[in-house]
């Protein structure tokens, strides 16, 4: 299983389709997006995803009824955490980091999936594989970066857009 992630696209259209070209030429299986669209206008380029849709809310998000009307058709938006097994793995979508210690502490999840922070980070501590893609929008880092996961290996590549 191949999956996309995604986090952080701030409104940045351009790079958001540059982001579903490279999901869709990868075939990924599912894409998780750890929040912060910001605009429901993002769906636009959210609807050329030819793979399965999971979101959470960022702290950035703002109209989040019209989001979740505007994606209805693409996925799902899930409000802080997601949480699903793929592929036999325990997987915990979310965007603050605020409890990450304690949730990898705990060894529960077999991936974490975070954003907000707009820094890649990708490591392992005991059981848990912590994955944050990075700003796909580019705007506050000046790089723009997402992520494929493969299952079950929990393989990591990180794409610089």
């Amino acid at each position: 299983m191949l999956i996309g992630v995604i986090s952080d696209t701030h409104d940045n259209l351009p790079l958001i389709a540059r982001t579903v070209d490279v999901f869709n030429k990868r075939k990924v299986d599912i894409v998780l997006h750890a929040g912060d669209f910001v605009s429901p206008f993002t769906s636009k380029e959210f609807k050329n995803l030819k793979s399965k849709f999971v979101a959470v809310f960022g702290n950035n998000d703002g109209d989040k009824k019209m989001l979740r009307e505007k994606f209805k058709d693409i996925g799902t938006i899930h409000d802080k955490y997601y949480e699903t097994n793929l592929d036999g793995r325990q997987v915990l979508l979310m965007h603050e980091p605020d409890s990450i210690d304690a949730l990898i502490a705990s060894q529960k999840n077999d991936i974490i999936i975070y954003g907000h922070t707009h820094n890649p980070e990708i490591k392992t501590t005991g059981k848990t594989l912590i994955i944050n893609p990075g700003e796909c929008g580019g705007w506050l880092t000046g790089k723009s970066t997402i992520a494929l996961l493969e299952l079950p290996s929990k393989k990591v590549e990180l794409i610089k857009l």
